[in-house]
């Protein structure tokens, strides 16, 4: 898998021998700006200081290119996108399911269940299903969301109350403010 993201930054980046226009403007290792310059010199400076030569902004004219280790920057961009791919999952809410004929003993155990998620700083959609007969007796099911809510009112508040959405009877419970 790092394979992928190494070809993605090189494809992105052109490097010493794959920049192909002439002149361009040379930035160096420390940010000053050397002006236009033929490719070729531009090698020769960033060889003399045993960096590489990349092109950060081929679009613009001339090309911007910069005096940097190019190993070091990829290896700076992969814990950047890393970083961003770990900051979505916390938004995710957690889900547990539940039915109208639940025993108390199984309300008490998924409610453990939830006031564990809710702890660890998660939302969590409580999602009760009612199948085939049990549509006829939305009560039941409004009676055992009921129960959970009081089992959690300590640590949770739901964020709107308890919502028929088709087959399914739904509540978002989040974090308790203090």
């Amino acid at each position: 898998m790092a394979k992928k993201t190494d070809q993605k930054t090189e494809k992105r980046y052109r490097i010493n021998d794959r920049i192909r226009f002439s002149p361009v403007m040379v930035v160096d290792q420390d940010g000053q700006n050397l002006g236009a310059l033929p490719v070729e010199k531009a090698k020769q400076i960033a060889k003399a200081a045993k960096l590489d030569l990349v092109e950060v902004a081929p679009n613009a004219r001339p090309p911007v290119c910069r005096i940097m280790d190019f190993g070091k920057f990829r290896y700076e961009q992969s814990i950047k996108e890393k970083k961003q791919r770990g900051k979505g999952k916390t938004n995710q809410p957690k889900e547990v399911r539940l039915s109208p004929r639940i025993a108390d003993h199984d309300i008490e155990t998924k409610s453990k269940a939830i006031k564990k998620f809710i702890e660890a700083g998660f939302k969590v959609q409580v999602k009760l299903e009612y199948k085939k007969r049990e549509n006829a007796h939305k009560n039941l099911g409004f009676a055992v969301m009921d129960k959970v809510l009081a089992y959690l009112e300590e640590v949770a508040t739901p964020k709107d109350p308890p919502k028929l959405q088709g087959r399914f009877l739904m509540c978002m419970l989040e974090p308790k403010k203090d």
